[in-house]
């Protein structure tokens, strides 16, 4: 790629928000038909600097040209008439309306008296360059799965005639075989010599897919060159500032007696499904998605109803799963870390204190009034231990980065300090940083005598934190064994096949 053109140059950006510098004198230089890697932890500034080239905020200094003039664009509109187009992670999509609609929203032809001219043909041939020849455009957005609407998004930068198109996590939510074919798309950007920024957790994803990268750290830009060049561990040094020797931290901890005993747990998702967990133990869940993971968890917990099957929790009395929900778990010492953390695990337009001590609100209750100055000072405590960062555990949870808000969820487990923890993706979208944190606290949470069910679709940290691992397929679990008699190939072949080996099966 060095031979291409330079199309975008940003010097020195600077922009602050109140006493908060967010980005700090930021450089950027992209080629045409390259896909750069934009690469830092959440809150580094990844998100500000795509916003000021996007048009959404105006930087407070610094310059930025495109194909060789002068860039500053005052809004997202001019920025997109400039061929700057940005997918967010959020999909920015009116499920209402049609394909066709969504595609040239904002971009509409006017004819006579202002009556919207439809855009059929365009549209049609933008979908089948995305090889999606089967979308009518008068469908319904709401009727695709996921990875089409991602799609439909793509097929606006297509009309608008994009000659850079900013990604931002946009396989966070996407199964294998979606990202495989975004994958696809994308390499034909590059060969109409579109360039594409990418931002990405997944750094697999960003060694596999991008030419160029760029690090940011704390608003600034630390480092910057071929992909090729590279190695993965090097990229994660930058990010964090930092040697890293070992994501996954070694904490010793022994595993004692059998604290949940789950027998023939059934539903229309979950076919007999049985294990044991011991104080002090990590146990994975490996599956593809849908194989019944999060299914397990949420029916142990209550959130989803089990059709059959017998719990016991702490040698005591035997439950049956029908009767299973989240007061009665709750009260038995378990919790879930959901993997929906903004449906689920937060109210988002709450304060952060509340999010943390909600789920145990009757330590502060004093008859019938809480003691809210107590309630703020325990929340204080548990964001200063997961260095949750924010001004104050007063402002809006929704107002922080993934990353601390995953710590928010893991704050609420901690202080309602149950013995068994069900955590559901507990890494999903957050930084590598922020994953090493989440891994060391998972390790001490054992090492206090805690017994914790990982489900992950990220097989390197189930085997580099985990004790044991069980694997499903299709509702079914496989025999749990200890962590060490696992391969990523062994995984695969039951995840894929149900298939303990070459010829054993558990079908």
């Amino acid at each position: 790629m060095a031979d291409q053109p330079t199309i975008l140059q940003l010097n020195d950006i600077t922009k602050a928000f109140g006493p908060v510098k967010a980005l700090q004198g930021v450089n950027l230089t992209v080629r045409e038909g390259e896909v750069h890697a934009l690469i830092g932890e959440n809150g580094a500034g990844k998100s500000t600097l795509m916003k000021v080239l996007s048009g959404a905020h105006m930087p407070d200094g610094g310059s930025m040209t495109l194909q060789g003039k002068s860039f500053q664009p005052k809004s997202p509109m001019e920025a997109r008439q400039a061929g700057i187009a940005m997918i967010y992670q959020e999909l920015t999509l009116a499920l209402h309306l049609t394909v066709e609609e969504n595609i040239t929203l904002g971009i509409e032809h006017k004819g006579f008296l202002g009556k919207v001219i439809r855009r059929t043909a365009e549209v049609r041939e933008a979908l089948e360059w995305l090889g999606q020849h089967n979308i009518h455009p008068d469908t319904p957005v709401k009727e695709l799965s996921l990875g089409k609407q991602q799609l439909i998004e793509i097929a606006r930068a297509i009309i608008l005639k994009a000659k850079i198109v900013i990604m931002d996590e946009p396989t966070s939510s996407l199964t294998a075989e979606d990202t495989r074919a975004l994958f696809k798309v994308i390499r034909r950007f590059k060969e109409r010599n579109i360039a594409v920024i990418y931002i990405s957790h997944f750094l697999e994803e960003t060694m596999e897919l991008c030419d160029r990268f760029t690090v940011l750290r704390d608003g600034k830009t630390v480092a910057s060159g071929e992909i090729a060049q590279t190695t993965m561990n090097q990229i994660i040094e930058h990010m964090v500032g930092r040697s890293v020797q070992d994501l996954y931290p070694k904490i010793p901890h022994e595993m004692g007696e059998v604290v949940l005993e789950v027998a023939e747990l059934s539903d229309r998702y979950l076919s007999g499904v049985s294990f044991k967990l011991r104080r002090g133990e990590i146990l994975g869940l490996s599956g593809l998605v849908g194989a019944g993971r999060s299914e397990t968890v949420r029916s142990l917990f209550g959130l989803d109803k089990a059709e059959t099957g017998q719990v016991r929790i702490k040698g005591h009395t035997e439950l049956k799963a029908h009767y299973l929900e989240p007061k009665t778990a709750l009260a038995s010492n378990l919790d879930l870390l959901s993997e929906d953390r903004k449906e689920e695990g937060l109210a988002l337009g709450l304060p952060i204190f509340v999010n943390i001590t909600l789920s145990d609100l009757k330590r502060y209750s004093k008859t019938g009034f809480l003691d809210l100055k107590r309630e703020v000072k325990q929340a204080n405590y548990w964001a200063q231990r997961l260095n949750i960062k924010c001004h104050h555990t007063e402002q809006a949870a929704g107002s922080l980065s993934g990353g601390n808000q995953q710590k928010i969820c893991i704050a609420r487990l901690l202080h309602h300090d149950s013995d068994i923890l069900f955590l559901d993706e507990p890494t999903r979208g957050i930084d590598v940083g922020s994953k090493a944190e989440i891994y060391r606290l998972i390790l001490e949470l054992a090492k206090q005598g805690k017994a914790i069910v990982v489900v992950s679709s990220y097989l390197p940290e189930l085997l580099g934190i985990c004790d044991s691992l069980a694997v499903m397929y299709r509702g079914q679990i496989s025999p749990v064994r200890p962590v060490k008699e696992w391969t990523e190939q062994d995984i695969m072949r039951f995840a894929t096949s149900g298939m303990v080996n070459n010829e054993a099966s558990i079908g």
